[in-house]
């Protein structure tokens, strides 16, 4: 089966430059075509490293492939080829500085309305409707205004910033998502739209968001009111010292208890059934060390083999040079050379879905694009809601668990679709706590705006029911464990054959083929063995791993696996026929250290790195006034420099460092006052906010971030994330709560599968059916 890129034909001029050009790496890896613009007096010349050769490899990578235009929009000609190009593009991205010259001289506005068809994604730090407009963010800026960075590191010691850009890179697909929602509309109703994205809002909702779903090891508990506990943060996915290394063992359900306790010879000890429960085992005094004593003689190796054979998900904890050359990726090929400057050839990824089997990848495109897209057939036809939402009139089956599921569906929720969510009680998802009839917050977050239906996929006749949904369906989501959506008949192959017209995306830990394909996996899992667990450490401290809180890549994999939908449904209004997606984790999250990957395979191949920084730069966290405050401080150049210098009052010929009397300036300060000087200096600063100070900090209330609502089966209001984008036409997000376990099946049963009551309660009293929340209590 040939290969049809499902951007083909999809034209985006790219002005942007920096960290976020790659928005359009990810664009071009699903087959559109991106010209990257230099316009005099508005591009400026950002790069992204490392810097290694000459060249700036993070840029290298996000452009490799993408023809380039010199444009001066100040002489007759230049305006008039600036137009053309305009008139060309589907999309055009621009990352001009607010308050800039070449924000006024790009006038992003007036395109917008001589171009009322283009789709504009309006990059910035901070978004250009606050009066946060001007301020200026790096890596651990956004790091610790997002909140992740205070649950980063060992507590009661300076936080640590993670590897990688990941801020950057997590918000390169939330705002992909939500331009190409955008666009596809578009295609149904002719009207552009101008969306206004934060850098800082999509690091915030697609790194480890502090009010979004939480992982099944919180046990229902937000993020926002988890207590900061070293030896209970060790517990949830422990990582334990062996032989030759370490390896992480996931240990949350019954049954891998079960199997852990068997492969450890049944102690009697631990054979009490309350130990079945996780809080139990987490308050054990003595069961951690058990397990340690257990794995201190055996490989790395041999304790995954035993654990995996006995139910336990369980990952060695790999370096990022072990994990490129295990025979898993290897296999995969998801690396390929790439010459990124004259003699500067060095491997990068080869895209971070695969679609209809293939690697979705610019290196991959056929030679001859599709016709630029004109209009949306299939949609045009679909009824829509009057709400104002881009992806009104889609219909979505949620077959997704824990994160991963819950985000991908949240997020067309949350655009308009109605999705509707398969589960059953006797396979519940596990961001359910407790009885079906119950709600917490990480379950209310990644599962508004949805409906559910209780059905029994391990019987043929809820397969049937479940297929007559799909047949009136336009996407089918799926993460779960290898071969369980064949054993339900729920994978693509089944169900293209009862809607060709269907999109499927499946989500998993290391992709569908490959040795690792049917591991059981957990992110945490998952950054072991790629080498991010080994990377986020203490410098000189190599066993402080402190990747245990955050619940990364769960969150931006969902983002490629609603992309990769949203590409499927453009291509089906160009050919009529759907199509299947697949995303791994571990590929993603490998993405996100490509440009490190590279750099580090140049160096070895004899290229000199120009990457050090000037002496006595201040970068990184210093304390403020006030118990566990902090603030991130990061001087990019000489003039960051010099204006930090004049902020804190040190004076060139005085003795001592700048970084020195930054420490003693911050320390008499509080982490707030402290930023918001040095970002009116200038200076790219941020407060380390604490999960439950966001959605009281005055940036995040002017973008009505947040939301609160007190769901009837809570036991108190919650508090999650509100708008997912800012643009001209598109409202915030529907109020539609979280349902409980099977709330809408009747409802489901009698709108799309035409059942009567008497039909419905048959099916009911025979188990294909399923309602708990008939029998809920009244909330106290």
């Amino acid at each position: 089966m040939s290969y049809d890129p499902p951007l083909s034909g999809v034209r985006i001029l790219d002005l942007s430059t920096g960290p976020m050009t790659a928005v359009s790496r990810l664009f071009a890896d699903l087959g559109a075509e991106v010209t990257v613009a230099r316009l005099r007096g508005v591009t400026d010349d950002a790069t992204v490293g490392p810097y290694v050769g000459g060249v700036a490899i993070g840029t290298a990578i996000n452009r490799d492939g993408m023809p380039a235009v010199e444009v001066d929009p100040f002489t007759p000609e230049g305006r008039e080829a600036f137009s053309g190009l305009l008139d060309g593009a589907d999309i055009l991205i621009e990352s001009s500085r607010p308050g800039s010259e070449a924000e006024a001289a790009l006038a992003v506005r007036t395109i917008h309305a001589e171009h009322p068809d283009l789709v504009i994604l309006s990059l910035s730090d901070f978004g250009r409707d606050t009066e946060y407009r001007t301020w200026q963010a790096t890596s651990p800026v956004l790091h610790a205004l997002s909140s992740e960075l205070s649950r980063s590191g060992i507590p009661g010691r300076e936080p640590l910033i993670p590897p990688a850009d990941l801020p950057y890179q997590v918000a390169a697909a939330q705002a992909a998502v939500m331009t190409l929602s955008v666009f596809l509309d578009r295609l149904r109703t002719g009207e552009g739209d101008l969306i206004d994205f934060a850098v800082l809002d999509g690091a915030m909702q697609a790194l480890d968001p502090p009010f979004g779903s939480a992982g099944s090891a919180s046990a229902g508990v937000a993020v926002s009111a988890q207590p900061r506990n070293w030896d209970a943060e060790k517990q949830r996915y422990p990582i334990i010292a062996c032989k030759d290394g370490h390896v992480r063992i996931c240990i949350l359900s019954k049954r891998q208890w079960q199997g852990m306790f068997t492969l450890m010879g049944s102690p009697e000890e631990f054979a009490d059934p309350s130990f079945d429960k996780l809080g139990k085992r987490f308050r054990s005094p003595h069961l951690l060390e058990a397990i340690e004593a257990f794995c201190a003689d055996k490989t790395r190796a041999e304790l995954e083999a035993r654990c995996q054979a006995h139910g336990v998900p369980a990952a060695a904890v790999l370096t990022l040079s072990e994990a490129l050359n295990a025979e898993h990726f290897t296999a995969r090929g998801f690396f390929h050379d790439a010459e990124l400057a004259p003699g500067v050839v060095a491997p990068i990824p080869v895209g971070v879905s695969e679609i209809d089997g293939h690697r979705a990848s610019s290196l991959n495109a056929p030679q001859t694009a599709s016709a630029r897209p004109s209009g949306a057939p299939m949609l045009a036809a679909r009824q829509r809601k009057g709400q104002g939402l881009p992806l009104e009139g889609i219909r979505v089956l949620d077959l997704g668990v824990i994160v991963v599921g819950a985000d991908t569906a949240r997020l067309f929720g949350d655009l308009g679709a109605d999705v509707v969510k398969i589960e059953h009680s006797a396979h519940m998802d596990g961001l359910r706590i407790g009885r079906p009839t119950a709600m917490t917050q990480p379950f209310a977050a990644g599962h508004r705006n949805k409906r559910s239906i209780g059905i029994d996929l391990r019987l043929e006749e809820g397969r049937e029911l479940a297929h007559r949904l799909v047949a009136q369906s336009d996407v089918v989501l799926t993460n779960y464990k290898p071969g369980v959506a064949e054993s339900l008949g729920m994978e693509y192959a089944t169900l293209r054959r009862i809607n060709p017209n269907i999109v499927v995306v499946d989500s998993s830990a290391f992709g569908p083929t490959g040795p690792w394909a049917k591991r059981l996996g957990y992110g945490p899992l998952v950054r072991a063995a790629v080498g991010f667990t080994n990377l986020w450490t203490y410098p000189g401290e190599p066993d402080t791993f402190c990747d245990t809180v955050t619940v990364y890549p769960d969150h931006v994999a969902a983002r490629i696996g609603t992309l990769s939908a949203l590409a499927l449904l453009l291509r089906r209004e160009r050919t009529g026929e759907g199509g299947a997606a697949s995303i791994s984790q571990a590929e993603v999250m490998l993405s996100h250290l490509a440009a490190d990957i590279a750099a580090d395979a140049l160096q070895r191949a004899g290229h000199t790195s120009a990457d050090a920084a000037a002496a006595d730069t201040p970068w990184g966290l210093y304390r403020a006034a006030g118990e566990d405050c902090w603030i991130a401080i990061t001087a990019r150049d000489d003039a960051d420099r010099r204006a930090l210098a004049g902020v804190v009052g040190h004076l060139a010929e005085e003795d001592g460092s700048l970084d020195d009397a930054v420490r003693a300036w911050t320390a008499q300060r509080s982490h707030l006052d402290a930023m918001t000087e040095l970002q009116a200096a200038g200076v790219p600063a941020g407060a380390v906010l604490h999960a439950h100070e966001i959605p009281q900090w005055g940036y995040y209330e002017q973008r009505r971030a947040f939301r609160e609502e007190l769901h009837p089966h809570g036991t108190e209001p919650f508090m999650m994330e509100n708008v997912q984008i800012h643009c001209d036409h598109v409202p915030d997000p529907p109020l539609g709560q979280a349902p409980l376990l099977g709330e809408q099946t009747a409802e489901i049963a009698a709108e799309l599968l035409g059942l009567g009551d008497d039909e419905i309660a048959a099916l009911l009293e025979r188990g294909v059916l399923e309602n708990p929340s008939l029998q809920a209590p009244a909330p106290m």
